[in-house]
């Protein structure tokens, strides 16, 4: 008999009285659980997605200077680096920066070796005399987008914005003591300065000038190092000198002479320890009140577990309460996602658990419970071993890998399932003893087994070659599932017949399948034996052509929606709030309140977080979309925090899109533009529709771009439209006469240096503090009276290099003038982006694009459009979409490609195993069928056609294969025993009705335990839709198929 059994068999028979193989089995335990102790936990997969922001100061130049001597020679020099993948500028008053967004996978240590070493190799590109400064480069990942975020506030009046400053930098040092933090900032400081306010008329009279403070203030604040001195043969430390360390020293420093009399810095100037003007401001509600605040924002290293990193933080913040952090702060987690990944985790384990049982139990109802043990013990074994490869491979806890491995939980158990189903059906013969029959019963279907483990593997591993974001967002699907049905495959042979001999020795033995025969011959012989067989097949035919036409009609039609991804039922969302340019701080803040306004009548949400001159610490979506660049003062944004998911009957997306016309309202009376922007549920992208337009002048550009913004606001459910084109303002130019500088002798930069001081205040020197983490600075400035009447500053005086000082009003002149455009390339083009989102019925950002696209001519805007290849714009204006469109596109592209690769497999493998190339075709006949229960399904319930759908889709295509071959070579076997052809092809169906139906339902029971996932209910739907009819039709569908194309062959056998 060992002769005649296969390697399935061999292994089977070898292992099935083993003593190794419980070992084996124990071990692998042991692995799953070593796996789940040190894997991390997270909520997303961690992509290597990096880009650096490259900032080149060039003070005082124009965007059309900047753009012409420093974005485009440094463009060019980064256009070069390898692994670039898109390149972004931005051409401003001031100096340049650059977006080098590097490829998906490329590692960030990596990415920013490259990009210093070409700009910093390339620094002979722009003369040392010019102006430009040095570039500055900062590297941004998804290392970046802090875990947790914690809100100081006081309710009681006793703290202000600057001492919740100090307690959080206080909290900032403590914190960055726990092992796994990264970057941990404060957002709303107002950071301790001494503020030097300078007043003119002092000044003029007493004869001091702003040269001296500038000379004075930092000479007067220095020391030596530690020297030697040696006396009596010993030597003595001493020190010269001794920093600044109060401001009472600051106040009396000497800073000049009048009439032979020192002239002291508190005789010219008020001199206090405070804050400086404000630049942002941070608030916090709780609906019942609103209370200034700072936020702290703590970042994890990459690989750390979120989960305990978070728990560490907020444990220690709790023990520092009442002692760092004062009686009266009121300390609020505002983001915790930490705790947002161990729900998901937890979660998602039950629901593996879940449907492991049912899996179980659907088992026990069909076989026993004998079979059920064996098959359940299978399925744990090879769980956790996969769990352990997972690991291996370097992937963490998160949702995409976790609902990979319940997804799997269909396809893991075929394998053990077919298996012991066979070992059953040939203990129910009774023609031999257990011991002999069991490598018998697994050699059977080993082959086969084999052959359908590896054509799922090659339906699904091409998916893991997907580019771009979304690529390795999923990967955890593709190679998570491949793993686990290769290491099912082995539990299959290795341990399920050690298993079966242990369990079933005294299962009861009952002949079955004659009931099945009869129901299939009854079926089966209208199209087999029947004298109108011909007739029925061309009608059978005819039927399923037309349900695979219908189906194919139902996105066509939008009775199925096509969409990237659906939208998560999150706990937050953002309301961005642009002001007009020019907008001051305050007028900013007092638009964030009214729109939180709105948000307190809301009662799905817990509180909210105004940021205004600043942004909220960034999530994912707001690394990409660069919100951290957020702080001008016109701009601010408000966090929203709802209540938890069982608190509430509305999912976030409703809510967010429900406020979205109430916030609009009252930004628009305020001039201003406000989005409502949500978590994406994958990768996040610029804006959901995206339209760049190119043209040959900026004026063309510009004129295109407000065309196309106008036709974005009239199209319906067009939503959050705006513009990367800032409106037109002015500003103030100060003139300086050369000429007049020139005969007085007064340095040019003096005045500049002066006037910038005196305006814009300017650190001179550091006071020196033990108890500071970071230097207080001694800032010079004109009080604000004085800089609102411009007139008091520029009586100032300023001094020559005879020793006179001149009134800075001799040597300028005010000019008021507009404000310059800033530019923005990408890919070294130039362009302006117009932006839009979606919501309403469809609420698919595809279809509200194409419908502007394809109607753009009649809207009023004739111009080329591009899709997929960026344009120049030099022949005339066009336009390329980019958004969702680009990353949908991409994504199903590839995905479309892997799925072709894999149909490639899985025939390459059918025709290695049957050695015929007819046959492999009548194998993959069903993988079309899918399409009539995948549609139908999503339309029925009512979803959206996404990714998460198509890589159900893709699955599909390998787990029908499997049930075709089981067919065909059970007709094939019985027909080698001596069956008759149409005897064979009837009991094919019968016999392996079973073990097909079982695992199309273990499957579909995965399945259903992932349904109510917003994001990978898409996936479920295709599975559970997908295999309930292509199952039930590829029995037979797949006989009678077979029959007609090799009845010739085998009755001519």
């Amino acid at each position: 008999m060992d002769n005649r059994l296969g390697i399935s068999g061999r292994i089977a028979k070898a292992f099935q009285n083993s003593a190794m193989t419980p070992l084996l089995a124990l071990v692998g335990l042991l692995m799953g659980v070593f796996a789940v102790m040190v894997t991390p936990k997270e909520e997303e997969p961690q992509i290597d997605v990096t880009f650096a922001d490259v900032y080149i100061p060039f003070p005082g130049a124009s965007p059309a200077e900047v753009e012409s001597l420093v974005t485009n020679p440094a463009e060019q020099i980064i256009s070069e680096i390898q692994g670039i993948d898109k390149i972004y500028s931005f051409s401003q008053p001031d100096g340049a920066m650059i977006v080098a967004i590097f490829e998906v996978g490329v590692p960030r240590n990596e990415a920013v070796v490259r990009i210093y070493n070409k700009l910093y190799s390339n620094k002979d590109w722009m003369p040392a005399g010019v102006g430009v400064g040095e570039p500055i480069i900062k590297p941004k990942g998804i290392e970046d987008v802090p875990i947790v975020s914690i809100t100081l506030s006081d309710k009681s009046g006793l703290y202000d914005s600057q001492q919740l400053t100090q307690v959080a930098h206080g909290l900032e040092t403590e914190l960055k003591r726990i092992d796994g933090t990264r970057d941990i900032y404060t957002v709303g400081r107002q950071p301790t300065i001494v503020d030097v306010r300078l007043d003119p008329v002092k000044m003029n009279s007493f004869g001091i000038t702003l040269d001296q403070l500038n000379q004075h203030l930092p000479a007067a604040n220095a020391s030596s190092t530690m020297l030697k001195l040696t006396h009596d043969n010993q030597q003595f430390p001493i020190q010269v000198g001794q920093f600044l360390t109060r401001v009472e020293e600051v106040k009396q420093l000497v800073v000049g002479l009048h009439n032979n009399t020192p002239v002291y810095l508190s005789d010219v100037a008020t001199v206090n320890l405070g804050v400086d003007t404000p630049t942002q401001h941070v608030w916090t509600s709780d609906k019942q009140g609103i209370y200034p605040a700072v936020t702290l924002a703590i970042a994890k290293k990459g690989g750390e577990n979120a989960v305990r990193v978070a728990q560490v933080v907020e444990a220690r913040v709790a023990e520092l309460e009442n002692q760092l952090i004062p009686k009266g702060i009121n300390v609020e987690i505002t983001r915790d996602y930490g705790q947002t990944a161990a729900d998901k985790s937890n979660t998602l384990i039950a629901k593996l658990i879940f449907a492991t049982t049912a899996v179980v139990i659907l088992v026990v109802l069909a076989m026993g419970w004998r079979e059920a043990i064996v098959v359940g013990i299978a399925i744990i074994v090879t769980l956790m071993i996969t769990l352990f490869a997972s690991w291996a491979w370097g992937f963490t806890l998160n949702r995409v890998s976790l609902f990979a491995l319940i997804f799997s939980i269909g396809i893991l158990v075929d394998d053990a399932i077919v298996v012991v189903e066979n070992i059953h059906r040939h203990m129910a013969l009774g023609k031999n003893k257990l011991s002999e029959l069991i490598p018998v019963a697994v050699d059977e279907v080993g082959g086969p087994t084999i052959l359908a483990t590896l054509t799922v593997i090659a339906a699904l591993l091409p998916m893991a070659f997907v580019s771009g974001l979304m690529g390795p967002y999923m990967s955890p699907i593709p190679i998570n599932a491949s793993m686990g049905m290769l290491i099912s495959l082995a539990v299959a042979f290795v341990l399920s017949p050690w298993l079966a001999g242990k369990f079933l020795k005294s299962a009861p033995h009952h002949p079955e399948g004659k009931a099945a025969s009869g129901i299939f011959h009854r079926i089966m012989n209208p199209f087999v034996t029947s004298s109108s067989q011909r007739r029925n097949r061309w009608l059978l035919l005819l039927g399923v052509f037309a349900l695979i036409t219908g189906s194919i009609l139902l996105p066509v039609t939008k009775a199925v929606i096509l969409k990237m991804l659906p939208f998560d039922n999150k706990s937050e969302f953002q309301v961005v709030l642009d002001m007009p340019e020019g907008a001051s701080l305050e007028k900013t803040q007092r638009v964030l309140f009214e729109l939180g306004a709105v948000l307190n009548n809301v009662p799905e949400v817990s509180g909210y977080q105004i940021y205004a001159g600043t942004a909220a610490p960034i999530n994912f979506n707001g690394l990409v979309r660069h919100y951290f660049m957020r702080n001008q003062a016109n701009q601010g944004d408000i966090q929203v925090n709802l209540l938890g998911r069982k608190e509430r009957d509305k999912d976030s997306h409703s809510i967010a899109s429900e406020v979205r016309p109430l916030l609009n309202e009252v930004a628009q009376r305020f001039g201003g533009k406000v989005k409502v922007v949500e978590v994406p549920p994958g990768p996040p992208v610029w804006s959901p529709i995206l339209a760049e337009v190119y043209g040959p002048t900026p004026e063309i550009r510009a004129q295109a771009a407000r065309q196309l913004r106008d036709i974005f606001r009239s199209t319906p459910d067009i939503v959050d439209v705006d513009m990367y084109l800032p409106e037109i303002h002015q500003k103030w130019q100060v003139v300086i006469d050369r000429s007049k500088a020139s005969h007085y002798q007064v340095p040019y930069a003096s005045i500049v240096d002066a006037l910038a001081t005196a305006v814009g205040g300017k650190p001179v020197t550091y006071l020196h503090s033990e108890h500071s983490k970071y230097p207080i600075p001694v800032q010079i400035q004109a009080t604000e009276t004085a800089k609102v009447r411009l007139e008091q500053v520029l009586n100032m005086k300023v001094g020559s290099l005879t020793g006179s000082a001149y009134p800075l009003s001799d040597l300028v002149e005010v000019r008021q003038t507009q404000m310059d455009d800033y530019i923005v390339h990408k890919n070294l083009l130039p362009m302006v982006m117009v932006v839009a989102d979606m919501t309403g019925e469809i609420d698919s950002p595809l279809y509200g694009m194409f419908e502007m696209a394809l109607n753009m001519d009649e809207l009023g805007l004739p111009v080329e459009q591009y899709y997929i290849h960026q344009p120049t714009g030099l022949n005339g204006v066009e336009i390329f979409w980019d958004g969702e469109w680009t990353i949908t596109y991409e994504t199903f592209r590839d995905m479309g490609i892997a799925y072709g690769v894999g149909m490639i497999l899985i025939y390459l493998l059918v025709v290695a195993q049957f050695k015929s190339y007819l046959v492999p075709l009548i194998i993959m006949a069903p993988i079309p069928l899918t399409i009539i229960g995948v549609m139908p399904g999503h339309a029925i319930l009512g979803a959206q056609f996404t990714a998460t759908s198509m890589i159900g889709m893709i699955a599909l295509a390998g787990i029908i294969v499997r049930n075709s071959i089981l067919l065909v070579d059970f007709i094939n076997q019985q027909v080698e025993a001596g069956m008759e052809f149409s005897e064979a092809v009837i009991q094919s169906a019968a016999v392996r009705a079973k073990p097909i139906m079982l695992t199309a339902l273990a499957a579909m029971i995965g399945a259903v335990f992932i349904l109510d996932d917003p994001i990978f209910n898409g996936l479920a739907i295709s599975l559970i839709f997908g295999i309930f009819v292509s199952t039930v039709l590829t029995l037979l569908v797949i006989p009678v198929l077979y029959y007609v194309v090799m009845k010739n062959r085998f009755c001519h056998h």
